[in-house]
């Protein structure tokens, strides 16, 4: 039988339309009740999973080996988590008239999330970039991320993120950082399964975000919060997540220039520099926002298919930047190699 596959001319996501319809679902039929509870204990037990297979799939050698490019890592920390969140300061002046007081708080949360890693290394090896660049960069801000995050969000947010507190960055801490540490542990042994098995555990991964959408658009259905918000704001919304999308990636491509980075790795800059992971933002926003989680992430889901449509088209431009074959052959086996060891796909 054929596998069918999704049309390249199609530009959404399809992983989007099931985002959306998700929502949907919680929307006409919400949990409530004790099923309300089921499903948020579900969802914290598979995020945590996801974690653990994150961890179980990045080759710690791999990881120890990237730290010798430092300067390109401390660029994407920097434009992750200090450049990102200044943009979205900047963006305070745009509220009320523009954006909403909860719009705003989301749009906030965003800038203050980690960068992906799946994304960032697709679209590199698509662009012919350093990979194995990319793998780390994203690897570090994800583990940074866990702490970094809910730490700026108390200092930014205050009383916006749910109230802020240590027990809040103790959760975060034993629902992703101890999964990712157990399954690096634990690589040893179960790597190579995840490694022959990553189309079907990454099925995994992407329900489990799944069932955390679900969980938080259900609260905020059965509070009501979705009255708060208006087309036209969502439209503004749109506005303001493109603008900031279009403001990093120059940022990124030309910064990375001025710091004198090579064509590689100023793709793996652009790339893991301008991207927010959803992954990670939907765990520690449900337990930063509590029953506002569902409109805090109603950004970052926004601009998660925002930065997947506009990354693919600049991707598969730079893929056609003429290079020196003989790098590209050397860069092509290491990204193959490194790839192999953490059980990452590339494009």
């Amino acid at each position: 039988m054929k596998r069918l596959t999704w049309p390249s001319w199609m530009p959404i996501d399809p992983y989007i339309l099931l985002l959306l319809g998700t929502v949907g679902v919680a929307a006409l039929l919400p949990a409530r009740g004790g099923a309300a509870e089921v499903a948020s204990g579900a969802s914290t037990v598979a995020i945590a999973f996801l974690f653990f297979l994150y961890g179980a799939r990045l080759s710690t050698r791999e990881a120890l080996d990237g730290l010798k490019h430092w300067r390109l890592h401390v660029t994407v920390l920097a434009c992750t988590f200090v450049v990102f969140p200044l943009l979205g300061l900047a963006a305070r002046g745009l509220e009320p008239v523009f954006l909403s007081h909860s719009l705003y708080t989301g749009l906030l949360f965003l800038t203050l999330v980690p960068s992906t890693i799946q994304s960032s290394i697709a679209f590199t090896s698509m662009a012919r970039g350093n990979v194995p660049a990319a793998i780390c960069a994203g690897s570090f801000s994800s583990l940074a991320g866990i702490v970094i995050t809910p730490l700026l969000a108390a200092s930014l947010l205050g009383g916006s993120a749910g109230g802020f507190s240590a027990d809040s960055l103790l959760k975060i801490v034993l629902q992703l950082l101890v999964p990712f540490v157990a399954g690096q542990l634990a690589r040893r042994w179960i790597g190579a399964f995840v490694t022959r098995h990553k189309r079907i555990l990454g099925l995994v991964d992407r329900s489990s975000i799944l069932l955390v959408v679900y969980v938080a658009f259900s609260e905020g259905m059965v509070r009501g919060i979705w009255s708060q918000v208006s087309p036209l704001r969502l439209a503004g919304l749109l506005v303001v997540e493109a603008v900031l999308l279009a403001v990093m990636l120059l940022l990124t491509w030309y910064g990375a220039k001025a710091l004198r980075f090579d064509r590689a790795d100023r793709i793996a800059i652009q790339f893991a520099g301008s991207k927010k992971s959803l992954a990670s933002g939907l765990p520690m926003a449900s337990v930063l926002f509590g029953p506002e989680a569902s409109l805090a992430v109603l950004p970052l889901m926004l601009f998660h298919q925002m930065q997947l449509m506009v990354c693919a088209v600049i991707a598969k431009r730079r893929s056609h930047d003429p290079v020196d074959e003989p790098a590209v052959t050397e860069r092509r086996d290491e990204a193959i190699r490194t790839a192999v060891g953490t059980g990452t796909r590339s494009a």
